[in-house]
């Protein structure tokens, strides 16, 4: 026996088990990434949106356009469009100004000013609340002339927008400013030199050039100044009726146990997400087609 044992070869290749190769080491380390990533979205955005749309529409299709007819949530959805359609094009006005001088000069202060336009994204919405209150408030640096000219702007429309403005500040500019770099000013300069004047350089040349990243931070824009809750809700004072956009009706409503009211209106603001998403997916695509031709 020991003899017919001493006469087989060893094997390693059948006697040791193989290890895995390094293509399927990363297929599998890929497949446990996705399933973490889907779990966590499942978790914080999937499941919770699901639910607002089962508590908006558990009573069926006819309550939840009845909520959509109220007269509070009516005057929310007005005022909300309102103050976007103050805010966006300031805001587009200024985001195109920003990012000329930002992307066309060179100029001492030129990385501080970057910065400066960061402010909104690193201040809480809610200390730029307070802010324009302490400046604007009864007892604010401006409070006294204001109330001496009997100019209402805390807990009033002007507040508001303010606070949209200020929140909403950098979208633009910040999604402007690397097209204009990228694109250069040759074209520009060529124009120039051909007769035309800066009007017809910046409608001919400039808006072409940059359209997708103007258009692509507008709806940033627009889509912050409707679902902005908390810098508005501080300057507002969440009066039903007068100063209540809609998600701070959305809360408010929540508050007050009018629980499907509630979720009627946080599916019309998720429908705007929806649709700012889709926006947002036809305007990278555009983007990159632009680039590769």
């Amino acid at each position: 026996m020991s003899s017919s044992l001493a006469g087989k070869s060893f094997n390693p290749e059948i006697s040791q088990p193989k290890a895995p190769t390094p293509t399927q080491q990363r297929t599998w380390v890929k497949g446990v990434l996705i399933g973490v990533a889907l779990f966590y979205l499942a978790l914080v955005l999937f499941i919770p949106a699901f639910n607002v749309f089962v508590q908006a529409f558990k009573d069926g299709v006819g309550p939840f356009l009845g909520n959509l007819t109220e007269r509070n949530f009516l005057h929310a959805a007005k005022l909300t469009l309102l103050i976007a359609l103050i805010v966006v094009p300031i805001n587009t006005v200024f985001g195109l100004c920003a990012a000329w001088v930002i992307a066309r000069n060179q100029f001492r202060g030129r990385t501080f000013l970057i910065s400066l336009l960061d402010v909104p994204f690193a201040v809480s919405p809610v200390v730029a609340g307070l802010m324009i209150v302490l400046l604007y408030g009864r007892n604010g640096w401006f409070g006294s002339w204001l109330e001496s000219g009997n100019i209402k702007i805390i807990f009033a429309m002007p507040a508001m927008v303010l606070a949209s403005a200020f929140i909403t500040l950098p979208f633009v500019a910040r999604e402007v400013i690397p097209v204009l770099e990228e694109a250069g000013s040759d074209q520009e300069e060529a124009g120039r030199t051909l007769g035309a004047n800066d009007w017809q350089i910046f409608w001919r040349v400039t808006i072409p050039n940059i359209r997708w990243g103007l258009l692509y931070g507008v709806i940033l824009t627009n889509a912050r100044v409707m679902g902005e809750f908390g810098a508005v809700s501080v300057v507002s004072g969440n009066i039903a009726g007068q100063t209540q956009t809609l998600p701070l009706f959305v809360e408010e409503a929540y508050k007050q146990y009018a629980t499907q009211s509630a979720f009627s209106a946080a599916v019309l603001l998720a429908f705007l997400a929806v649709v700012t998403l889709i926006l947002k997916e036809i305007l990278e695509r555009k983007t990159k087609i632009k680039d590769i031709e």
